[in-house]
């Protein structure tokens, strides 16, 4: 028999306490134990960004993470992007561009930019290119995704931060897709 431990996190909001194997990773314990299934499994070793959530502010993969290391966290996971029944502007924006294809990436996508849009309001195309770089889609949907995260940013940004960087009258180069870095 395992010794568990008691840790004690914010998740999207809410205190919890859960009893956790010290094996145990921030993934399992937010699907199995919270039944906040929003959150992926998928690669299980970091390489898909499926399970991304944010730990006290920061993008990681719940796959990587133990448990025992969220004591005393907070954590957000894609359940805790919306309002009650209200969706984010970051989530209507994936659903307003397509962005949202077969879902299975999507969590970890909208995680990640949210963590992007939190860092730096008013990304440029390669920014968001970036702060998504850890997050695999197997449907292809680069584009619908980056063109989410440049709709959301237009809504999101002010709100979330009063010292954004002022416009640039250059063009972007990353703007133009280059298919030998990203394939799309």
């Amino acid at each position: 028999m395992t010794a568990t431990r008691r840790i004690d996190l914010t998740v999207n909001g809410r205190r919890r306490s859960v009893e956790v194997a010290p094996h145990h990773t921030l993934l399992e314990v937010l699907r199995d134990d919270l039944t906040l299934t929003g959150t992926k499994e998928c690669c299980l070793v970091g390489e898909c960004g499926s399970c991304t959530v944010l730990v006290d502010g920061l993008s990681i993969d719940s796959c990587l993470m133990l448990a025992v290391e969220a004591d005393g966290a907070t954590v957000t996971t894609v359940e805790g992007l919306s309002t009650g029944s209200e969706l984010s502007s970051l989530q209507q924006a994936f659903l307003d561009t397509g962005a949202a294809q077969c879902g299975f990436c999507i969590p970890g996508q909208l995680i990640s930019a949210r963590a992007l849009l939190a860092m730096t309001p008013h990304p440029t195309r390669a920014e968001i290119e970036e702060g998504l770089a850890g997050n695999l889609c197997r449907c292809a949907g680069y584009e619908q995704i980056i063109e989410a995260v440049e709709l959301a940013a237009s809504d999101f940004a002010p709100a979330m931060n009063a010292h954004a960087r002022p416009a640039i009258d250059r063009p972007d180069p990353a703007a133009t897709p280059d298919a030998s870095t990203a394939p799309q």
